[in-house]
């Protein structure tokens, strides 16, 4: 008989290998930017110590900041602005629907009006309007209006005419490419569905291409309340001219240059916010989620900090 084998003890699996060990990132050091941010700052620093050395004296500007004269200037400033961007906007979506209409006078006429007002600067034409009774020494509008062309022709209405017809040549490139960026089958589609031209504009093409013409438009808003600077030249009583008439009676006239600039960075900035939310108001058609505002972000933020950690507020 052979030997049966009897069944030894069980014997134990091994050990399972250990896992390869978690890689633990080292974030890469950039020395140049450390390098780079120092010198900025230098270089900030030592501006901000070359000025503070000088002989100006910035306690004026404060001093000034309220003062009634400078706010009438301001006033005058955002009053000019708007009116001016006003007729600029209407004007320029009337020379837009020319220029891409099919009649080749109307469509000449709106390219003509674009070249001249394009290619000429705003401070020349202030001065050929404030000058232009040199031509026309009398306006007559029949039983409506009649008077000496100097009476007529204010440092307001010279101003306003100026900077808003200037205004309407750039407009009108911005609204014609804010129309051409509509696609041609809106336009059929409107057509087919029985729509007239005309309310195809209103209610098709328009509302989309306000997405692009928006954003420029606001752009031109802000030039424009600083070309109205240039108003000077014509008397008109905004910023810079008030600014400049209280330095000749205080005779702090570098220190009303830098109240007027620090003026226009507050209407700026206040323009630009505005900017901000008209556009992300037009953006909502072409984007399915729209990043955070600011305020948002903060919220979300505080929130944020005022959970409790590893539990749910």
């Amino acid at each position: 008989m052979t030997d049966i084998d009897t069944p030894g003890p069980a014997e134990t699996p091994p050990a399972p290998a250990a896992g390869p060990e978690p890689i633990r990132a080292v974030p890469v050091r950039h020395y140049g930017r450390y390098l780079a941010a120092i010198v900025v700052l230098g270089l900030l620093a030592s501006l901000v110590y070359a000025f503070s050395q000088g002989d100006i004296n910035w306690g004026a500007i404060p001093d000034y900041f309220f003062n009634d004269q400078i706010l009438d200037g301001v006033r005058n400033t955002v009053v000019i602005t708007l009116l001016s961007m006003t007729i600029g906007i209407v004007l320029g979506v009337v020379l837009a629907v020319m220029r891409l209409s099919k009649n080749p006078v109307t469509s000449s006429v709106a390219w003509g009006y674009i070249w001249f007002f394009r290619g000429t600067p705003v401070y020349v034409q202030l001065l050929v309007w404030f000058n232009l009774g040199l031509v026309f020494k009398y306006i007559d509008l029949g039983p409506i209006y009649k008077d000496e062309w100097s009476n007529f022709m204010t440092p307001f209405l010279c101003a306003l005419l100026g900077l808003g017809l200037n205004e309407a040549a750039y407009m009108a490139e911005i609204c014609r490419a804010g129309l051409q960026s509509v696609d041609e089958g809106q336009t059929e589609a409107a057509h087919a569905l029985g729509m007239s031209h005309g309310k195809t504009l209103r209610r098709i093409v328009v509302p989309q291409a306000m997405r692009v013409i928006v954003p420029p438009t606001g752009n031109e808003v802000i030039n424009m309340l600083k070309t109205s600077s240039l108003a000077v030249a014509v008397q008109y009583g905004e910023l810079l001219r008030s600014t400049q008439n209280v330095s000749q009676s205080s005779g702090a006239t570098v220190e009303m240059l830098f109240l007027a600039a620090v003026w226009y960075m507050v209407a700026t900035s206040v323009l630009s916010v505005g900017q901000y939310y008209l556009e992300r108001r037009f953006a909502r058609g072409s984007s399915r989620s729209l990043p955070p505002t600011p305020f948002q972000k903060i919220k979300a933020n505080m929130l944020t900090l005022s959970r409790p950690k590893g539990g749910v507020a």
